[in-house]
């Protein structure tokens, strides 16, 4: 990832297709806006490009704002091939934004709405298709950070405050997954995706063992080592898991007899966090993120790529390295539609973040442009042709011209 080439057609043919060069950020220096830049006068008549990485004029993002044009702006195809992914009738929109730090977006095909995480605030949610409702889903989401459908349709949820898996039954019971491994209590389960062969992956770095996503360890813990956080106060219930402290990062996979195996350990991936299989199920992504609580170094902030043997993984290696115009992104939840193409969550330079989708080889073909970092995504609705992105406490939809690949 280096320099972008934008492409844009104008709203009546995607014939026309006008390559502009991006003014963009660039240097350690570079991490906050540029001011605008003039349009080329070489430029076409009635063509679009903003003159700055933020969209001009600035663009109103209130949950029936238009874009400031169409096509959008901020929907940056960087290789024509991207065209095809979108539709240049559709605008980002923001759809609600009173949420605290949402993340774990999942898309129910029976239930027909997305349940989504506010972790801070520790509520479970659900955006209904049909009214455009943000409503809660359960009482007390318990610091829950990713969810996902299994292939029978029940609801997997990665709880950091419990530091636990967990998947809600059909006739509404809660059976818990994953809660130790090796007798020691888990970090904080992060993100999760389901295998056809019943099986559950799953990532668990330590984001979830601070006072703000989960608790604390407690006192002498990698998180808490002068015992000066108070970790067992403003929960009821924090007491009774207490006595955990920060371990090792992983990536497990639960089996369907509910075996428990690190499939990667900290050696091998340092702070993994979103997590995805291609299409066919002969990889897995992984993403790896800055340094965690309690933590001397963090992960490499790329996208790492293995293949996938029974309940093993082999041959690691980098997908991306999230580097664009000089800056380092920062990675964090992923999803494939079903021609493999790979979209990312990241966060970064304001007119930098937001999403990054990859073609299968690794290339960079465009980008959707947000005005905060986008910390997860999804693909649904009843076509699953809406992208669904968390960002900060904001969520953001998209009409794509591709589906996503299910479930997720």
């Amino acid at each position: 990832m280096s320099d972008e080439t934008s492409v844009q057609t104008d709203g009546n043919s995607r014939s026309g297709v006008l390559l502009a060069r991006r003014t963009v950020l660039s240097g350690a220096a570079g991490l906050v806006c540029l001011s605008a830049a003039k349009a080329k006068a070489a430029q076409p008549q009635g063509a679009v490009e903003p003159p700055s990485v933020v969209s001009q004029p600035p663009r109103a993002w209130g949950e029936k704002a238009g874009p400031s044009y169409l096509p959008d702006p901020d929907v940056i195809a960087i290789d024509p091939s991207f065209l095809d992914l979108t539709y240049f009738a559709a605008p980002i929109r923001r759809v609600w934004d009173q949420g605290g730090w949402l993340e774990g977006p999942a898309w129910s095909s029976e239930g027909r709405f997305l349940v989504l995480s506010d972790v801070i605030r520790s509520r479970a949610l659900r955006y209904i298709w049909e009214t455009g409702e943000i409503t809660d889903f359960r009482p007390d989401g318990y610091a829950a950070n990713g969810n996902c459908f299994d292939f029978d349709g029940r609801l997997v949820a990665c709880e950091d405050f419990f530091r636990r898996v967990v998947r809600w039954e059909h006739d509404g019971s809660v059976k818990v997954l994953a809660d130790k491994f090796e007798g020691k209590g888990l970090n904080s389960p992060n993100d999760v995706v389901p295998h056809p062969d019943g099986s559950l992956w799953f990532t668990d770095p330590g984001y979830g063992t601070n006072i703000t996503e989960g608790h604390a360890d407690e006192p002498g813990g990698p998180t808490n080592p002068d015992g000066k956080i108070r970790w067992n106060i403003g929960r009821e219930l924090t007491g009774e898991i207490g006595g955990t402290k920060r371990q090792s990062d992983h990536v497990f996979r639960i089996a369907p007899d509910g075996t428990l195996q690190a499939v990667l350990q900290e050696k091998d991936l340092l702070d993994p966090n979103g997590l995805c299989f291609s299409p066919d199920y002969k990889k897995l992504y992984v993403v790896s993120t800055p340094k965690g609580p309690g933590q001397k170094a963090g992960g490499d902030q790329a996208i790492h790529v293995y293949d996938v043997n029974g309940s093993s993984l082999t041959n690691g290696r980098i997908f991306v390295d999230m580097k664009l115009n000089g800056a380092q992104m920062n990675p964090d939840g992923i999803r494939v539609d079903v021609f493999g193409n790979l979209w990312c969550g990241a966060s970064g330079p304001l007119g930098l973040c937001g999403v990054f989708v990859f073609n299968p080889a690794g290339k960079l073909i465009g980008r959707l442009r947000l005005p905060q970092g986008c910390s997860n995504l999804t693909f649904g609705g009843p076509k699953r042709d809406h992208l669904f992105m968390c960002a900060a406490g904001s969520l953001f939809v998209l009409q794509v011209g591709v589906q996503g690949f299910a479930p997720s």
